[in-house]
């Protein structure tokens, strides 16, 4: 049987072949050569589609296991989601121990809570024995954007301590957020020191390397255009293929028609992020006291942060369709000043989107395919240290140490209502609805 890959797409709607985006991570990279494209034909014991971060983080820890594996990118390795977020690496699922524990039991939600905890220390470990040069600095700062957001936060950093035996994470007061971020928009918040927030594209970068030292091999412009299954797996590029005894599905908001059980759960989404000019030491510590990793409690989450050379990272706004918007920088500078205003007058250097891959509830979609294909996406705008993480779990799996991944399978997943052509429309009905209640305010957190 074989699985086609649509022609243009999210891939291609956007970027140039093989091209990073004009953004601030790409302009202050660490230089870093273009590796070949497939040619030919290949043999090996795993391949995987997608040079991001779960891609990059399989195929280091296959080779450190003694498998031969190929990666196969379509661009550049980190070009996607994974070279253009917002650089902060959050403790916990993309949904809370709360909805965990209604979702999946008390047991299982305790063991993604410890996944969640070993991919911050996994991310940190790789950082350490790699010497992977991306900034990182501790810290992300939780703050809520509505007063009875801020007693939520109080009742689950007690439950985090109480329950979970977790006590890198405290409650923070208005009086303290509003101080530790310089604006008066928030009512509270949760400070963690675990967590922290790094340089995304140089990260991807130290762990590409990192693989191929370990004898991963890597092609770059090599977009799979079939996958064929079988006893062994063939993945045919246009000038070239790979045949294996596994295939990795890796490829987050990417995979289209690839693979259309994965599609059906996995939708792509564009996300978009500004970066000022350099600012002063004293405005940049007004606006982020502590240099931690901010992000607020809307729906359509506002997350921001320093750079290195003291620029303010600042993403927020969302788009469904295949094209960006003309103007970035404006369509991300107006939700800046709803919390800084006094950055009006500051110049804004660069903008850029990206697309992520989100799933109905938000939760990353891990399957086995069949025996010998097996997918983890889906990371819904929470994919740094989970997808990383991801990364060691399929190495287990394939390695027949199961019970990790077992954990993050067992999580409902469900296709997305309307079809391919259909769903976009329902989501953008269902984020206007959300929208409204960033604004008004409800009883509980979505």
């Amino acid at each position: 049987m074989s699985l086609s890959s649509p022609k243009g797409g999210f891939l291609h709607s956007n970027d140039k072949q093989g091209t990073y985006p004009d953004s601030y991570y790409a302009a202050t990279a660490t230089p870093h050569a273009v590796l070949p494209s497939l040619e030919g034909d290949q043999s090996c014991d795993i391949c995987i589609v997608g040079g991001g971060y779960a891609g990059l983080s399989s195929a280091l820890h296959l080779a450190q296991k003694g498998y031969k594996v190929i990666v196969l990118e379509a661009h550049r390795v980190g070009w996607g989601a994974s070279g253009r977020n917002g650089g902060q690496v959050c403790t916990g699922q993309r949904l809370d121990q709360d909805a965990l524990e209604s979702m999946v039991g008390k047991d299982e939600a305790r063991a993604l809570w410890d996944i969640s905890v070993d991919g911050i220390q996994m991310v940190r470990d790789l950082i350490e024995t790699h010497n992977i040069d991306c900034d990182f600095k501790p810290g992300t700062l939780h703050v809520d954007h509505k007063p009875h957001y801020a007693q939520e936060s109080r009742a689950y950093v007690d439950k985090l301590h109480a329950k979970y035996g977790y006590d890198r994470i405290r409650y923070v007061d208005q009086a303290e957020a509003r101080e530790m971020v310089g604006s008066n928009a928030y009512y509270g918040g949760m400070l963690d020191d675990l967590s922290g927030h790094l340089h995304p594209l140089n990260y991807a970068l130290g762990l590409s390397t990192a693989a191929q030292e370990a004898g991963a091999v890597i092609y770059e412009n090599s977009e799979v255009a079939s996958v064929k299954r079988g006893a062994k797996v063939t993945v045919q590029c246009a000038r070239g293929s790979v045949t294996a005894d596994h295939l990795i599905l890796a490829c987050n908001g990417y995979i289209e028609n690839l693979m259309p059980k994965v599609a059906a759960r996995v939708m792509p989404m564009n996300n978009y992020i500004i970066a000022t000019e350099p600012l002063s030491e004293e405005l940049a510590r007004e606006l982020i006291r502590d240099d931690v990793g901010v992000a607020d409690s809307k729906f359509v989450v506002n997350y921001y942060r320093l750079s290195q050379d003291r620029r303010l990272l600042f993403g927020g706004g969302e788009t469904y369709s295949f094209k960006f918007p003309q103007d970035i920088k404006s369509f991300v500078r107006q939700p800046m000043l709803d919390i800084y205003p006094q950055l009006r007058d500051v110049r804004i250097d660069y903008g850029w989107g990206g697309t992520l891959g989100i799933t109905v509830n938000r939760m990353p979609y891990f399957s086995k395919i069949n025996k010998n294909i097996v997918n983890a996406s889906g990371f819904s705008g929470h994919g740094l240290a989970i997808a990383t993480i991801a990364g060691q779990i399929l190495a287990d799996l394939i390695d027949g140490q199961a019970s990790r991944f077992d954990t993050m399978e067992h999580v409902p997943t469900y296709p997305f209502p309307g079809g391919r052509h259909m769903r976009h429309a329902l989501l953008v009905m269902a984020m206007l609805y959300y929208k409204m209640r960033d604004r008004i305010g409800t009883p509980a957190r979505p």
